[in-house]
């Protein structure tokens, strides 16, 4: 019988790599979609709604994208310039109802952006009709919050957070397992609130 009591090696996260290869594969068709798009807008062989339509879905496509892969992605200590996130926040909500201001100054771990992010996602569903999502630090502790005139209460959903969530999550609603997970991992508790205007996730 063996007594090899060597530490077992950890096992990969196999849910943020597989995150990880669905970004990282996907960015490049996209980027060549957007390139083309352009290309044609410059030789003027063609140009009008369509083709206004299909720059702003790719620009759509690629912001999501972008955040999908810091939010879902393999976590590191890798910082993460202020420029980057303030840049594709923009391009993520451009479009939409919300309004996502990112306030920490200067670059951040990837582990806290993912965390973030992670967070910015569960609050969405709180917002149906829209409203601002604001990050921002103090002391060493984050603070994601959003506002709006009338949040959706699901306090099932939001009890994932404290370890007794009993609903079933759809895949839409995989970032409510997540954050606690990723938080662990990062040596933080996750805590939270929700009312009639506001809901807020601190970690």
């Amino acid at each position: 019988m063996s007594n090899d009591l060597s530490p077992v090696p950890a096992e990969p996260d196999l849910v943020a790599l597989v995150g990880s290869r669905l970004c990282h594969d996907l960015i490049s068709p996209l980027g060549a979609i957007g390139n083309g798009v352009e290309l044609i807008s410059m030789t003027g062989a063609a140009g009008g709604p369509e083709i206004e339509m299909i720059a702003q879905s790719v620009a759509a496509a690629n912001a999501r994208i972008r955040f999908f892969r810091l939010a879902f992605g393999r976590a590191t200590d890798q910082p993460v310039g202020r420029g980057e996130i303030v840049s594709m926040l923009g391009e993520y909500g451009r479009d939409g109802r919300t309004r996502y201001l990112w306030q920490p100054e200067g670059e951040q771990p990837r582990r806290l952006v993912k965390l973030a992010l992670l967070a910015v996602l569960c609050i969405e569903p709180a917002l149906p009709r829209g409203g601002e999502i604001r990050v921002s630090t103090a002391e060493g502790r984050w603070t994601v919050r959003g506002e709006a005139r009338q949040t959706r209460n699901d306090p099932g959903l939001w009890a994932h957070f404290d370890d007794n969530g009993t609903d079933a999550l759809s895949p839409a609603q995989v970032q409510f397992a997540l954050l606690p997970r990723e938080a662990r991992a990062a040596g933080r508790s996750v805590g939270w609130a929700l009312d009639d205007t506001s809901a807020e996730i601190r970690f």
